[in-house]
């Protein structure tokens, strides 16, 4: 297997501020449209004369391609060139951006959204590799901590910009903004950050084809199960399939002499229970916050850029808690935060949940939600570390790809099903019968926040036998040739 320069063998002249600018930029304003058109989505309904099945597919065809692209879009860094597959996903994604806005109709808007996931496929995955190469191992879990601030705060500010754009703007402006961000973007990534890739890398193309195959009907039964009902012979018939071809998947990786996915990553203890960790996370948080945005709007009565100016005591900790938990992660265990973290968080969604009525005064639930907060922040930056740190350094793009791909299932799910649980037991005609709603699905939410934690606890303090081997089952030791890694 070729090996990749050196850990943090980037230019250490450079500021490490420079440095994480040039990775988080990119990463933010991908972050950010993942959040910021379900603001804006009553809004779009009335200009393009939208259905809500095609509402939803605003945002699902977004998710659909990124969540199954993203192993791919690891890979084609690996092979290409990190720096250059990077820049090329910023431009499509800015591209696609400009088609967003031009749209006028809904069948255009779905197809420039899912190619839009096709872009960030390739920016979240190569943002946080390109990253670990470029810092020195002793900052390395420092950056991580201020990279996932910079995630944080795009989270934070998704629903506040949506509901800025469209009480002040035109909803096609929450595309628009991405243009000049991808002008700063792409300059500072190709003045700041090297080249690397791995010499003589072999795309697994059967491998991509099957997991992308496999992913795409997976995700696609999750997302439109509430629609079509769990039950019925459409989704079942998705899970099954994607069911089959993952195990396929799983089948070919055993043998394949470069392997899209090393399967060796599973013997890895760190590596398996610290995706566990952020699967559990996103599915009950931000299965969580999909309620809680709409029930700020709904009890009492407040605008999309109220009710996004309320989450911020949620969602702005993390900006400051994750730079924190990541300079701790070396002296604490990365497991350990991330335990707490979660613990945090069941806290904080279950006081919401306890203290939430039909008129719950904002005082009585910023509390909770800051809390909550700071349980994300201590999640995040230790996940990061610990993921990379799980496997040798040649492997840190396909841990990058197959975290991210666990997480954005698990975020799928969970807003998938406790909407489904919402919809079973309340309904959003009026407040209280929101609040009857979105009561149960958030203790579902909090129960698999509390089994992530427990996951955590299971996660060892780093030692170097922890670590994935050179030599993957399949490859051979001849296989193996220096990177190429370019100023």
């Amino acid at each position: 297997m070729p090996r990749p320069s050196a850990p943090g063998a980037g230019d250490r002249r450079k500021p490490l501020w420079v440095i994480i600018v040039a990775c988080s930029v990119p990463m933010f304003m991908v972050a950010l449209d993942n959040l910021v058109v379900s603001t804006a989505l009553r809004t779009m309904a009335v200009d393009l004369d939208a259905s809500t099945t095609e509402l939803q597919w605003f945002v699902n065809a977004y998710v659909l391609s990124f969540a199954c692209l993203l192993l791919t879009g690891a890979a084609l860094g690996d092979r290409f060139g990190r720096r250059r597959i990077f820049v090329a996903g910023i431009a499509l994604f800015t591209l696609a951006s400009v088609g967003c806005g031009l749209a006028d109709s809904s069948e255009q808007l779905i197809l420039m959204r899912a190619v839009q996931g096709l872009g960030a496929s390739a920016v979240m995955p190569l943002s946080l590799t390109l990253l670990a190469e470029e810092v020195p191992d002793k900052k390395r879990n420092l950056a991580l901590g201020l990279w996932s601030a910079v995630s944080g705060l795009a989270v934070a500010l998704g629903p506040v910009v949506g509901g800025a754009v469209v009480d002040g703007l035109d909803w096609q402006w929450i595309f628009w903004i991405n243009i000049p961000v991808c002008l700063v973007a792409i300059p500072l990534v190709l003045v700041v950050l090297r080249e690397s890739s791995l010499a003589g890398t072999r795309l697994d193309l059967l491998g991509m084809l099957l997991t992308t195959a496999g992913l795409l009907a997976v995700v696609w039964a999750i997302v439109n199960g509430e629609d079509e009902g769990w039950t019925s012979g459409i989704i079942l018939s998705a899970f099954a399939g994607g069911a089959v071809l993952l195990a396929l998947f799983v089948m070919w990786e055993r043998r394949a002499p470069q392997p899209l996915l090393p399967l060796s990553f599973y013997r890895v203890r760190a590596f398996v229970f610290s995706n566990l960790v952020s699967a559990s996370m996103y599915f009950g948080v931000f299965g969580s916050i999909f309620l809680l945005s709409q029930f700020f709007q709904i009890a009492p009565v407040r605008t999309p850029l109220e009710a996004g100016v309320l989450t911020l005591a949620w969602t702005l900790m993390p900006m400051f808690v994750a730079p924190v938990a990541g300079a701790l992660t070396d002296k604490v265990g990365g497991g350990r935060l991330m335990a707490l973290g979660l613990f945090l968080q069941a806290i904080g969604l279950s006081w919401i949940n306890l203290v939430a009525t039909s008129d719950t005064p904002y005082s009585r639930m910023v509390g909770a939600m800051v809390v909550a907060g700071i349980g994300m922040g201590l999640v995040f930056a230790p996940t990061a570390a610990v993921v990379l740190g799980s496997v040798g350094p040649q492997y840190r793009g396909k841990a990058s790809g197959a975290n991210n791909t666990v997480r954005e299932i698990g975020g799928a799910l969970g807003t998938a099903i406790l909407s489904s649980v919402f919809v079973h037991y309340g309904d959003d005609r009026t407040a209280q019968g929101f609040v009857d709603g979105m009561k149960p699905g958030i203790w579902i939410g909090v129960a698999v926040v509390l089994v992530g934690a427990l996951c955590a606890l299971a996660i060892p303090r780093p030692r170097p036998e922890d670590n994935v081997p050179a030599t993957v089952a399949g490859e051979r030791e001849s296989d193996r040739t220096p990177s190429s890694a370019t100023p």
